[in-house]
């Protein structure tokens, strides 16, 4: 039987509420977890076909406007540049033109939380949001309940 994902808070033990303004945006999802950060997020960013699909356009009309869509990374998972690890969490993300924004997957209490933070720069990046967020909510949703049905911890 699989998890039910609860939407929550971020602990304010992670790293990620250093940078947050108040009018940023910031949303976090909570499962049962038995895996560490990393296992836990490469379970949650190995994603569906239709996912695949919606970055395909999404890079395609990015490019449009010259946002980027390949930020260089050497440590990645799924998309995301890896930005922060230490044994309680992993920090993924970029900044860009239009916006900054992080997911972070942090493991605390035997509950995975994955949350999303995004700081916008201008209309741009209010508006890619806007476009954006119910696509994520349904994104963030699926990602945790792969973290929720992990039985036991992978190698």
């Amino acid at each position: 039987m699989a998890a039910r994902v609860t939407r929550t808070t971020l602990p304010p033990s992670s790293s990620v509420w250093q940078p947050v303004g108040a009018n940023d945006f910031i949303d976090c999802y909570a499962v049962p977890c038995i895996l560490s950060p990393r296992q836990a997020a490469e379970r949650a960013f190995v994603f569906p076909k239709w996912v695949k699909l919606l970055m395909v356009i999404r890079n395609f009309f990015a490019r449009a406007v010259r946002l980027n869509t390949a930020p260089a990374a050497t440590d990645r998972i799924g998309f995301f540049p890896v930005t922060h690890e230490d044994a309680d969490e992993i920090v993924m993300g970029f900044n860009d033109r239009h916006l900054d924004f992080r997911v972070v997957i942090r493991v605390e209490d035997g509950r995975a939380f994955g949350a999303t933070w995004v700081h916008r720069h201008n209309l741009l990046g209010r508006i890619y949001l806007l476009i954006v967020l119910p696509f994520h909510i349904l994104i963030m949703r699926g990602s945790m309940a792969r973290i929720g049905r992990a039985e036991t911890i992978a190698d």
